[in-house]
């Protein structure tokens, strides 16, 4: 089995028919993996080269350095730096190091002001002095591209292209991940263990070196890096909204190649404070037994911002506090 690659060009060019094309293709590819590929993004290749040479540069320096913006100093808004070790997966520590980032919010914002967890500003490091403006304009390009992509999506379930956006992406809750796996060689430890994303889409940058496997039908598959594509997978919102139709699939890492590997996750996701509800006419499964992690996510109350908090509290427990 192989993960499909996807021409995402027809949502950019206004191409109906193709449109109608990608989106059988994205269809079928979520009924099957949970995962596709997306070609033809229109994504800066020379921008993904930058942020790539930028974030090798950082994780480069002493962990003094990098611990100048540890995520303890980022307070409620979940922004900064962690070291190898410093996040869980399933209470087991990730053979990973990484920076999160969010929307830029500055303190006069009215969310900021209102004390909303895990909004605010980024914590950037004094050297690469370019990694800020790169990091932002990536996540301005990506998170644009993820407003073609949910169309997409939207398309491929048979609903208006605007579905999602006029449900629960109007103003989508954005966050950007930078990882680094150490090589790891012979290690039993994973990179990052067993997990589905929490929120709607995933838009994932690899760098050249692999490690992302992704659990379809019940075996284990490569999911190997393509040139100038991105990897998008389901999460569990989008899991939730279609009734288990499209499943938010489990997937982990594990470093081999020898190298340093990067990748760059920006998760696309709901608005924070939206209830997200079944799509109308979709049953509501009630079967979660077949998940990894044996949790229900057809059945939570709450608005969206409830579920990923809960999910922080066990990815980074020492932080729970503050937010």
């Amino acid at each position: 089995m192989s993960i499909p690659v996807i021409d995402i060009s027809p949502f950019w060019k206004g191409d109906k028919s193709a449109m109608a094309e990608s989106a059988k293709a994205i269809h079928k590819a979520c009924l099957d993996h949970g995962f596709f590929y997306i070609e033809n993004h229109g994504v800066s290749e020379s921008l993904q080269t930058e942020l790539e040479r930028l974030s090798h540069a950082f994780f480069a320096l002493p962990e003094s350095e990098k611990l100048k913006i540890r995520m303890e100093l980022g307070g409620s808004a979940w922004r900064g730096y962690f070291p190898v070790g410093g996040e869980l997966t399933s209470g087991k520590p990730d053979q990973k190091e990484g920076i999160y980032f969010g929307t830029e919010l500055d303190a006069a914002h009215p969310k900021v002001k209102a004390k909303v967890p895990l909004h605010g500003q980024n914590l950037f490091p004094e050297q690469p002095t370019k990694l800020k403006n790169t990091v932002l304009d990536y996540m301005k390009e990506v998170t644009e591209l993820g407003k073609l992509v949910v169309r997409a999506v939207a398309l491929s379930l048979g609903l208006p292209t605007d579905y999602f956006e006029s449900t629960i992406t109007k103003d989508p809750f954005i966050l950007f991940r930078i990882f680094h796996y150490p090589a790891q060689n012979a290690s039993k430890n994973w990179g990052v263990g067993e997990h589905t994303d929490y929120g709607l889409l995933t838009i994932l940058k690899q760098d050249g070196n692999g490690g992302l496997q992704v659990r379809s039908k019940g075996d284990w598959i490569d999911a190997p890096p393509i040139d100038n594509t991105f990897v998008c997978n389901i999460g569990d919102m989008l899991d939730r909204m279609t009734g288990g139709l499209y499943k938010s699939t489990p997937h982990r890492v594990k470093n081999t190649s020898g190298k340093n590997r990067l990748s760059f996750p920006l998760f696309f996701d709901p608005s924070f404070a939206t209830e997200v509800k079944p799509i109308p006419g979709r049953a509501v499964s009630t079967d979660f037994s077949d998940r990894w992690d044996a949790q229900d996510v057809y059945q939570f109350d709450g608005v969206y911002g409830d579920y990923l908090i809960r999910k922080v509290s066990r990815v980074f427990p020492q932080l729970f506090n503050k937010i």
